[in-house]
């Protein structure tokens, strides 16, 4: 593994030719949000390996953990499935930076014409773990990025509240889901994060809140009476997102209860709405901020098994959204 003042990882572009899995084919053969999430997730490892520093190596080697700590995608074109991408990874980080960052674009060829299909702002921390023993020294240009926890600041004001006042409950009648959404246009769940969730023995990976920041959607959508499956049987419509972002504050560990508020923040022109979803482990009685995303949502109209069109929200949606129903 190279050991010099400068890294590949920091100087050099790389491409990969990438295809989404089959499991991100939920609606016709257009790719969700996650799945495309993935394909930048495999592009910066696949660029970690071509620089010489595969993450197997520096964990094994070194006791450093990839962990992508943001994501901010946007969908420019969408992906479906057989498609073949072509990742490009290129570094953005500065001099000053903690953390490695790295820009992901998609490019995929529809009749004849390469379209810029998306487009990710990807930060990675490699994050020390000696549970099993002290490995090798860090690599000397990768040694700025090592931090010993993840720990970091919130992208934007996140309302937390206090110290909590009352003992958490049952799944059904949870207070502590209580005072994360009162007086708020808010949905909230409690959920016992499970081993598949997790990496490097103990921690909630990306791939993780991507899964989370799906899951916690769907169940919103149901319980303001608009559940996916009831639009596309009344409407034939679908949801669809343009941008979404997530962003690691703090450790959240295998078999902890993992609060998730999923909060709408604003309906634009009845076209599109965003929601803010914030992630949340009880530690000492105390709410502790571990992950915090955005996500943009529209709808599209299932022409064919082929096209789709954007469509704007309707009364019943509008009301929905506002937590009129």
């Amino acid at each position: 593994m190279t050991d010099t003042l400068t890294s590949p990882l920091l100087d050099t572009t790389t491409t990969v030719r990438l295809r989404p899995r089959y499991e991100g084919s939920n609606i016709c053969t257009w790719i969700g949000f996650k799945h495309v999430n993935y394909l930048v997730e495999e592009a910066v490892l696949e660029h970690f390996r071509q620089a010489g520093s595969p993450a197997r190596a520096l964990f094994e080697d070194h006791a450093l953990c990839v962990d992508l700590v943001s994501l901010d995608t946007r969908i420019l074109h969408a992906l479906h499935m057989d498609d073949e991408a072509t990742a490009t990874v290129s570094s953005a980080t500065k001099p000053e930076d903690v953390e490695l960052a790295f820009v992901v674009t998609l490019t995929v060829e529809r009749d004849g014409e390469v379209l810029k299909a998306v487009v990710s702002k990807v930060r990675v921390a490699l994050r020390l773990d000696e549970r099993d023993g002290p490995g090798d020294p860090a690599p000397a240009a990768l040694s700025p990025y090592v931090t010993t926890d993840i720990s970091r600041p919130a992208p934007s004001p996140v309302p937390l509240v206090g110290p909590l006042a009352v003992n958490r409950g049952t799944s059904g009648g949870d207070p502590v889901l209580a005072q994360l959404t009162a007086g708020r246009n808010a949905f909230a769940w409690r959920w016992r994060i499970p081993y598949p969730y997790c990496h490097f023995t103990q921690r909630m990976q990306m791939s993780g809140y991507l899964r989370q920041m799906e899951e916690v959607v769907d169940l919103f959508l149901a319980e303001r009476g608009i559940s996916i499956r009831t639009l596309l049987t009344d409407r034939n419509w679908i949801p669809v997102v343009p941008h979404s972002t997530i962003s690691l504050i703090g450790e959240a560990l295998m078999e902890e209860d993992l609060y998730t508020v999923f909060t709408v923040d604003n309906v634009f022109k009845d076209f599109t709405y965003t929601a803010r979803m914030d992630c949340f482990v009880v530690r000492d009685g105390e709410l502790v901020l571990t992950a915090t995303g955005v996500i943009t949502h529209g709808y599209a109209v299932i022409e064919n098994r082929r096209d789709w069109s954007l469509v704007g929200f309707d009364d019943r949606v509008l009301a929905a959204l506002h937590g009129r129903n």
